[in-house]
């Protein structure tokens, strides 16, 4: 059986609920929708862990259209890894933008660790637009991507389907 429906949202484990929820809103555009903590629960028991603990925020991405969460366990104690765009089971989350150029000179020397800066896109299906990947302050990778002129991708960004 195929499972129909839409992605609700993206969830993302973060060392500092305050300061991810902060760099999502100023930097990135993101509102917030709500925040909470919760401790066991059915929250417990989806996570697999039985004791955990964590607060949590949603936060709505600039157009409305999709809800990021981020969640800080304080329970089990939360570990660090590498993340890298070649290691299998990365992700990265994207965010379509007007003027690439432009919004990379706004944030470019706020302390923010840029993968890449602009790259014009000259091949394939995004042939015409330019993207860069950033890590938010946990090192999730981020893509800017501002698409070419005629693209399904183009037509979202101003707001047709």
């Amino acid at each position: 059986m195929a499972l129909r429906g839409a992605v609700q949202h993206t969830g993302f484990t973060v060392s500092n609920l305050e300061r991810s929820v902060d760099f999502y809103v100023r930097i990135l555009g993101c509102t917030v929708i709500m925040t909470q903590e919760k401790t066991g629960g059915y929250l417990a028991a989806i996570v697999g862990y039985p004791n955990a603990s964590l607060k949590m925020a949603h936060l709505s991405d600039p157009a409305g259209h999709h809800v990021i969460e981020l969640f800080e366990y304080s329970v089990p104690e939360m570990t660090r890894t590498d993340l890298e765009p070649r290691l299998i089971g990365n992700a990265h989350l994207c965010f379509l933008v007007a003027d690439l150029n432009a919004i990379y000179d706004a944030i470019k020397d706020d302390g923010i660790t840029f993968i890449s800066g602009p790259v014009d896109v000259d091949t394939g299906a995004n042939a015409g637009g330019a993207a860069l990947y950033l890590k938010d302050p946990d090192g999730i990778i981020m893509e800017l991507f501002q698409p070419g002129p005629g693209t399904d991708a183009y037509k979202l960004l101003q707001g047709e389907k």
